[in-house]
């Protein structure tokens, strides 16, 4: 439930009827990132572990980005990171534990934990508050980081995301994390592979940098993720969030529908800001996300600097 960069395509587009567009069994490209990615760096929190963060450094505004479910912080957020950057912002992006290059504890994945990881970097780096922008699961970890840390936000950003997916076809499909865990563990290539190829991404340089960057994941951790977003309800509480929230629709979305992250907003009392999108193009469509995403930006920045004077 994480955007996917560039190279992502329609099921079946360009191919012939009842033919999956599939990556071949050896690609020959290195798996090369597509553009020029923020320095990496590894930031040690005494008490939980070592993380792995990119970071644009600089003296601007911090803004933290949390990427969604299946997804790292380059799959998800490297579209957005040139435009954040240039519009001054400091820009910090953290892969979640079980993802990619994340934090692998031995104790079960779980989405507060997953907040609190965050908030601890921004607190060991002296960045508090940043303003956190969740996309996806993404936007569950950030609205419990709202609710659980606000002394570490500013403000809050979601999209592509909602308060719940207790709706019965969702909730079913979340409760097969076993299953899906099982196969990744024992065919990781093979099941990375296929889905790609059912997303629609081609046997390209790009496509061999994002099944590497699949092939990173922990299949424990990938499965109960998915369990721990079956199981988050943020309605009890959404409403009463501190800091300031805005909300980026992702107005063509056909994973996270864009009548539940209206609802999403109407429960937060937030600003509805508009993207031309589906769940997977926040990247190849930069130039139509970036936008509104700055927007909601400087709208909590500003409503956080009204609540002040």
């Amino acid at each position: 439930m994480g955007a996917t960069p560039a190279g992502a395509r329609p099921v079946g587009a360009g191919t012939r009827a009842g033919t999956i567009p599939f990556m071949k069994s050896q690609p020959p490209w290195p798996p090369v990132p597509p553009m020029e990615m923020p320095p990496a760096r590894t930031v040690r929190v005494a008490d939980r572990g070592e993380f792995f963060l990119r970071d644009t450094g600089g003296d601007g505004p911090p803004v933290m980005l949390l990427h969604g479910w299946m997804a790292s912080a380059d799959l998800n957020w490297a579209g957005a990171y040139r435009d954040l950057q240039a519009a001054g912002y400091r820009v910090l992006a953290i892969d979640h534990r079980g993802h990619a290059r994340g934090l692998r504890p031995v104790a079960p994945l779980r989405l507060v934990d997953c907040a609190a990881d965050a908030a601890a970097v921004l607190r060991e780096l002296e960045l508090t508050p940043a303003t956190i922008v969740g996309y996806s699961m993404g936007g569950a970890v950030a609205q419990l980081l709202g609710r659980d840390h606000p002394d570490v936000a500013a403000g809050v950003v979601l999209s592509g995301t909602a308060q719940h997916w207790q709706d019965r076809r969702t909730h079913r499909s979340f409760r097969a994390m076993g299953a899906l865990g099982l196969a990744l563990a024992l065919a990781p290539r093979m099941l990375w592979r296929a889905g790609l190829g059912r997303s629609g991404i081609r046997d390209t340089q790009n496509g061999a940098w994002i099944h590497s960057e699949l092939l990173r994941h922990s299949a424990r951790d990938i499965a109960e993720a998915g369990r721990e977003l079956g199981r988050f309800d943020s309605r009890p509480w959404l409403s009463t969030l501190t800091p300031p929230v805005a909300v980026v629709v992702t107005t063509r979305d056909d994973l996270v529908s864009p009548r539940k992250q209206r609802q999403l907003a109407q429960a937060a009392g937030a600003p509805v800001f508009e993207a031309d999108c589906n769940h997977m193009e926040v990247v190849a469509r930069g130039k139509v996300f970036n936008p509104p995403l700055l927007e909601a930006i400087a709208a909590v920045s500003r409503e956080r600097d009204a609540r002040a004077a």
